[in-house]
């Protein structure tokens, strides 16, 4: 039996599933603990001075540690929302490409009902993408 032919037939193969579903944990835990780690430096704000401190609007006040975490949330929630859509409108490309080779007789239904379908996806997008924009706003 060649070497190649041993590498194929074992389990060794896919080490790069291991790696990925390792940085997939240790994302998931840095955006579970981001939070409370930045409010763990500093757990107690300081109470304003002066008048232009307490007269500061709320974008200048999210900079702080609890701004950070509405940002961080906002933006790991935006970057899932995307990832998401790309992943259903790519399976939906891909299941109906092959079905329209399987069935070319139907072809001009799969083309409609797929864009139906990526459709509605995007529709489902934006409106999570405004709701993530929302809470940067008025978080």
């Amino acid at each position: 039996m060649s070497e190649v032919t041993r590498f194929l037939m074992t389990k060794e193969r896919y080490p790069v599933k291991k790696l990925r579903k390792t940085l997939a944990l240790a994302a998931v835990l840095l955006v579970a603990l981001a939070p409370a780690l930045v409010l763990a430096a500093d757990p107690t704000p300081a109470a304003p001075k002066t008048e232009a401190e307490k007269a500061a609007p709320a974008a200048v006040k999210a900079a702080g540690p609890e701004g950070f975490s509405i940002y961080l949330g906002a933006a790991f929630g935006s970057g899932m929302i995307i990832l998401g859509a790309a992943y259903g409108i790519g399976r939906i490309g891909s299941a109906s490409v092959e079905s329209m080779a399987r069935q070319p007789e139907v072809a001009d239904a799969i083309n409609k009902a797929m864009i139906v379908a990526a459709a509605l996806i995007e529709g489902v997008t934006f409106f999570a993408l405004i709701v993530c924009i929302l809470a940067i706003l008025f978080g």
